[in-house]
């Protein structure tokens, strides 16, 4: 296990605001959303043959308002567990100016394309993830 994380620049959109001029806390799913695709792009560039992954939960703490800003935020990206057939994601967004507004946990599941059932993902998929593993990395306890 390396302990490593990926910090991810995510540009806003001025559409993302809502009515009290913060970003909207839907788009915060639609942030999360953009860093899971890009760090499994820099992870895995060559997705293996049969690999397919679907969303089973995702929890989001907010902890501070997110203003709009032509600077993009950063979304820090690492595996929090690495279970037989799942794994969790620990994603944080930063703020520009270095200020944590929201953190998730999202639960994927790696699965058979052609039964929909989940299956232990592929050898070089599992050492993506243990390499990307960051001990205590999850959701604050409550």
């Amino acid at each position: 296990m390396a302990d490593e994380h990926l910090d991810l620049s995510i540009q806003l959109r001025w559409g993302d605001m809502d009515i009290n001029n913060h970003i909207n806390n839907v788009q915060f799913a639609r942030i999360f959303e953009e860093a899971r695709v890009r760090s499994f792009a820099r992870w895995l560039p060559h997705r293996p043959a049969g690999f397919s992954l679907l969303v089973a939960r995702q929890e989001i703490v907010f902890s501070a308002v997110l203003d709009y800003s032509v600077e993009p935020v950063t979304v820090r990206s690492c595996v929090s567990r690495v279970g037989t057939t799942s794994f969790n994601l620990s994603l944080t967004l930063i703020d520009p100016a270095g200020i944590t507004c929201a953190v998730a946990e999202t639960t994927m599941v790696s699965v058979d394309p052609r039964t929909g059932r989940p299956t232990p993902p592929p050898d070089e998929v599992r050492e993506v993830l243990e390499a990307h593993y960051v001990a205590d990395a999850g959701l604050p306890v409550r």
